[in-house]
């Protein structure tokens, strides 16, 4: 485990490509991918809480020894696979969702949306509802 991160954490100085986007980047970014747009203020508080609009942002250990990963900090336990095969439920590598392009982690992200609601990321949970983000100037 330790030598995966290590892999991980290697590819992602030396070749992995990652962007921190503004608020009116990340909504032209969610709408691209095709976001609804009834709910994109949900989707810019939760990742402005996860990850703080960072696609290369690799969260701590969590308690049961997973991590999370990218713009929608997807985690390794059920959804990314921590080796260099796709795999999981979302059938993509970690270090996939980790890049600039967030077609991937895009898609992830809707389908652990659509099995779970925002209620899978506790960045949404403890930070989103009833009080969402200004969007309209983007």
């Amino acid at each position: 485990m330790k030598l995966a991160v290590f892999i991980f954490a290697l590819a992602a100085l030396f070749g992995a490509e990652a962007v921190t986007f503004t608020r009116c980047q990340l909504v032209r970014e969610l709408r691209n991918q095709g976001f609804p747009e009834n709910k994109l203020r949900d989707w810019v508080c939760l990742v402005e809480n996860e990850s703080s609009r960072n696609t290369a942002k690799v969260g701590k250990v969590n308690k049961n020894g997973s991590r999370d990963y990218g713009l929608f900090q997807i985690n390794d336990k059920y959804w990314c696979s921590n080796s260099n095969t796709a795999g999981k439920d979302c059938n993509v590598t970690c270090a996939q969702v980790t890049t600039n392009d967030i077609t991937k982690a895009a898609t992830c992200a809707k389908k652990i949306f659509k099995r779970h609601g925002f209620n899978a990321w506790y960045g949404w949970k403890n930070h989103c509802q009833g009080s969402l983000p200004d969007i309209s100037s983007c």
